[in-house]
């Protein structure tokens, strides 16, 4: 069983910048496809970005290309969300997720097996 925390949600303004950290439990978090999913009010949560177990290769929406990066640090079971020139559209419940299949290029929440709590990010305009 792995657990998943995440943190560094908030209220910022357009433009602002957040980091997202989620944490794993488990000894077999380097071998996990990781991803940030986002879930506005009323809506389905859909993938922000995603990174492969080595961290060699990542995907992200083309909502946040060349805003957001995506990184891990296997050595403390981090992923990491770095959210640059943020905007009111963004705001959104981020959650942390991981797929057990480290060969996969999963897109769909359904394709993953732990999330985390979710933390709150609001952009104000």
């Amino acid at each position: 069983q792995v657990q998943l925390v995440e943190s560094g949600g908030g209220l910022v303004q357009a433009g602002d910048s957040l980091r997202l950290s989620c944490t794993a439990s488990g000894r077999t978090f380097g071998t996990y496809v990781m991803a940030w999913f986002l879930q506005a009010p009323g809506k389905e949560r859909e993938i922000v970005a995603r990174i492969s177990w080595s961290g060699t290769r990542t995907y992200y929406a083309d909502s946040v290309k060349g805003r957001f990066t995506i990184s891990r640090d296997n050595a403390t079971n981090t992923v990491y969300l770095q959210m640059n020139s943020l905007k009111p559209e963004d705001t959104a419940v981020y959650y942390c997720a991981a797929d057990e299949d480290s060969s996969g290029t999963p897109l769909h929440s359904y394709d993953y097996d732990y999330w985390g709590q979710g933390t709150q990010v609001t952009v104000s305009s």
